[in-house]
């Protein structure tokens, strides 16, 4: 384990978004949302008023359907066939089910909309990062084997530090997310949320 400096650490938050986790977003409306997924805010708040406290940066990516010319949502083929029900509206820029879950919403600096797996895929965070002076990131969210893994493995390709926050994510079944977080051990320390905590001095 290297020893982190809160003050160039961030915390990504990988899409703990409503219309993924709320009762009344997007997913739960469809019956897909997971009890896995909509526990995680209560684990990764505290993480997250933690590394502020200590002069860290905490991040967020926010799965985003941009309309087309007629205000239809530009849904990818592999998403559509996953989930039919997505619909005009969901994960609209600016919408409820868009917004970040309250639980996190008052303690995040940046944000970036991305429209793929990984929170690094044509947006600004790495140059956030670097600009921030951050050299280390925790990485923490939805899916394990999808957002999560696919953004801590562009990080490590861009040289950060990376760490996985185990009980911080969330995968739609329990063995898909052990498989996932064991597969990562390979390219970034894995602790818990407390571990994390712990490491900051909190």
């Amino acid at each position: 384990m290297h020893a982190i400096d809160p003050r160039k650490t961030a915390l990504i938050i990988v899409d703990l978004q409503n219309d993924f986790i709320a009762p009344d977003g997007a997913y739960a409306l469809g019956g897909a949302a997971s009890r896995e997924a909509q526990a995680l805010p209560a684990r990764v708040a505290p993480v997250a008023q933690a590394l502020k406290g200590q002069g860290g940066l905490v991040a967020t990516s926010q799965f985003t359907l941009w309309p087309d010319a007629k205000g239809d949502p530009m849904i990818s083929p592999h998403l559509k066939a996953l989930r039919p029900f997505l619909k005009r509206g969901d994960f609209a820029m600016g919408s409820r089910g868009h917004a970040n879950v309250d639980a996190i919403a008052g303690l995040v600096d940046v944000s970036v909309f991305k429209v793929a797996y990984s929170a690094f895929f044509n947006t600004q965070l790495d140059w956030v990062l670097r600009h921030a002076g951050i050299d280390t990131v925790a990485v923490t969210g939805i899916v394990t084997n999808g957002g999560v893994a696919s953004t801590v493995r562009d990080a490590h390709m861009r040289e950060y530090h990376t760490i996985v926050l185990e009980d911080g994510c969330a995968a739609s079944t329990p063995a898909a997310h052990d498989a996932a977080v064991a597969d990562l051990r390979t390219v970034s320390d894995v602790m818990t949320c407390a571990a994390f905590a712990a490491l900051l001095g909190a």
